[in-house]
Formats: C-alpha cells, structure tokens, sequence
C-alpha cells in the first residue's frame, strides 16, 4: 500500500506544523503577519493559520462575527467573557488571555473578568449572568447530560431561546477554537500585545478586510 511522506518541516517555526507557519499565502493576514514583523511588535500566532488557508479563514472569521460581534439579545461584553470562560475550562492560554483582553475592554473591568475566570461563583457578576456561564461550563465538560431542565434554568434566570442560541454558538465556537490553536502550537503573546490588538477586536471585531 503506498503512503504518502510528511512533508518536510521547514527552520524557524514556533508551530508545531513548520509548513503552516512558513507558508501564508496572500490575503489579509499575510499583510498583518508581514507588518508586525517588519516593525518587530508580537503578533497573534492564530493569524498564521489563517494565513495558510485563507478561504478558511474567510469563511471563519465571517461566522465568528455573526456568531461574536453582531446584533443579538446577549451582550458582545457577555459572549467575549463566554469565549474567555470557555477556554479557561479547555486550558487553552491563548485564546483566555485573548479574549479576558476583548472582554476587559468591553467592561472596561480587567479586575472582574479575571476574578469571574478564576472564580465564578465569588465574582461580582449578576445572577442571570453567573447562570448562563454555568450553562457554558456544562456545554463544555459535560455535553453529552445536558437535558431540558438546563434550559429551563436559564429560562427561570431570565434568558430567553434566542439569548440561549447565541450563549451556546459563543460556546461552541470557542471550544473549536481552543482545539484548533492548541493542536497547532499558538502560543501566547505579552500581555501588552494581549491588550493592544484585543482593543481592536473590542471596536471592530473579527473580520479583517
């Protein structure tokens, strides 16, 4: 039976797959990778797997923002705290730090996201709030037993269906997300970095043109 050979791994690659790395192809996200080396500032690593496979990353990052970023009965501050919730439960660093960033900006509070991260439970969040995440760490470690009395918590807490859609796609989107950049490699950035480039997503979100 023939079998085709890995390809061969490429230098200087902090990915663990060398030829994702060290082959963007041209697209938004070749630009950005190219503008922060060129100036010497840290840049996200998942923009090199966007930059691989740019119709995925199009396609990608148009359902992250219709998923994170637009018009619905949840607040963006509350879904960006779910996608940093959520890959705190995954242990996923970069993506909470990243998202702990956006959701500071968006509450303007660094201190409460990160006391709601590291304790739910103790945090000064509000009730419906703290329920919602309930549901979320559910989704995330225990999918399978989830039944109609957790919706019906959350109905009792003040969600409605719609809210509840869009609580469990934040979710959902984020434990691909941690699954995908864990698996590849993508490591944190300094914290400052963290700061900088999650302002921008605070103000504009995902989609880069």
């Amino acid at each position: 039976m023939k079998t085709t050979p890995p390809e061969p791994k490429e230098a200087t690659s902090s990915l663990f797959l060398a030829v994702v790395e060290n082959r963007p192809q041209p697209g938004p996200y070749f630009d950005l990778i190219a503008a922060a080396k060129s100036s010497g500032a840290d840049y996200w690593g998942i923009w090199n797997l966007l930059a691989f496979r740019p119709r995925i990353a199009d396609s990608l990052v148009r359902l992250s923002q219709e998923i994170m970023h637009e018009d619905a009965p949840i607040s963006v501050a509350l879904r960006e705290l779910i996608a940093a919730y959520t890959s705190s439960l995954n242990r996923c660093e970069f993506c909470m730090k990243a998202h702990a960033a956006v959701a500071a900006d968006l509450y303007n509070d660094e201190a409460l996201v990160w006391s709601i991260i590291r304790d739910l439970e103790g945090a000064a969040l509000p009730e419906q709030d703290k329920a919602m995440l309930r549901f979320v760490r559910k989704i995330t470690l225990e999918s399978g037993s989830i039944d109609e009395t957790d919706i019906a918590t959350l109905h009792t807490a003040g969600w409605d269906d719609t809210a509840i859609f869009y609580g469990i796609a934040s979710c959902a989107l984020f434990n691909f997300y941690n699954r995908f950049v864990s698996a590849n490699g993508v490591k944190p950035v300094s914290d400052q970095a963290f700061r900088r480039l999650a302002a921008r997503m605070a103000e504009k979100g995902y989609v880069r043109e």
